[in-house]
């Protein structure tokens, strides 16, 4: 991979959207051009990102009154990593790893110029796939790890867990109602 940079693989038209549009527009935009993400773009500048679980995540915590009001730019995440045209894209993959993203904005001079995603990468470079694979494991994993702590001394009493049928001290995890060892797995 040695002399391979972000702009050989980048794809140079990604899907873009002006920060103020509602959550119904970037939803159908992402629907009819069957995308995970969005980037947010203002004049030629690079100004946000959104992904479908950034309008999961509205949808599920603002009350529904609220959802017609909602932009864009209110659910990007404002701390964005990016990388260069110009970087290698050994560092892109390191970004990737590091930051737990799948895809990332390709920026020059604050404006949009691609984006690079795991599939770019994966299509050049196939052995990328095993450590792409321990990476989502280990997002999996990481998420677990935090319902379970964000349950430490919350439980529901005693009952029969969901998941094995032993009765047992519950904890409410993702809706369910399991035993401490189901809610570890």
């Amino acid at each position: 991979m040695k002399g391979i940079t972000v702009s050989d693989l980048m794809t140079r038209n990604p899907i873009k959207i002006s920060p103020d549009s509602d959550l119904l527009k970037c939803a159908k935009t992402m629907v009819s051009k069957k995308v995970g993400s969005l980037l947010l773009v203002e004049k030629k500048e690079f100004v946000g990102f959104i992904s479908y679980h950034d309008i999961l995540w509205a949808v599920v915590k603002r009350p529904k009154e609220e959802l017609e009001s909602i932009r864009a730019k209110d659910i990007s995440p404002r701390k964005i990593i990016k990388v260069k045209p110009d970087d290698p894209l050994d560092e892109a993959l390191d970004k990737m790893k590091r930051y737990k993203f799948e895809r990332l904005p390709v920026v020059k001079s604050n404006e949009l110029v691609g984006m690079i995603t795991a599939r770019d990468i994966l299509n050049f470079y196939p052995e990328f796939y095993q450590e792409l694979s321990e990476f989502a494991e280990i997002r999996e994993e990481s998420e677990k790890l935090k319902r379970i702590e964000d349950l430490q001394g919350e439980s529901w009493g005693e009952g029969v867990c969901e998941e094995c049928g032993n009765t047992d001290t519950l904890y409410k995890i993702d809706g369910r109602l399991l035993c401490s060892g189901c809610s570890n797995q």
